[in-house]
């Protein structure tokens, strides 16, 4: 097996339905710009809330994607 090289990034994605669709987002968005993504964790799940109520689902993900040689 070759070497490899990872690089760990953390995003936050929101979302006003779901943690899952805030997850879902912040991967979404990161694979248009980040090429060879491999794992996702969710690192952390809040809420930003509004005269009492949940606003925004947020999770905070932990993405790693592979150096690419050139």
């Amino acid at each position: 097996m070759p070497e490899s090289t990872y690089k760990l990034i953390e995003l936050v994605g929101s979302s006003k339905v779901s943690w899952e669709d805030a997850a879902k987002s912040a991967i979404k968005t990161a694979a248009k710009s980040l090429r060879d993504l491999r794992i996702a964790e969710v690192v952390k799940l809040d809420m930003s809330l509004e005269d009492g109520k949940v606003a925004l689902f947020r999770a905070r993900i932990s993405v790693s994607f592979k150096y690419q040689k050139e």
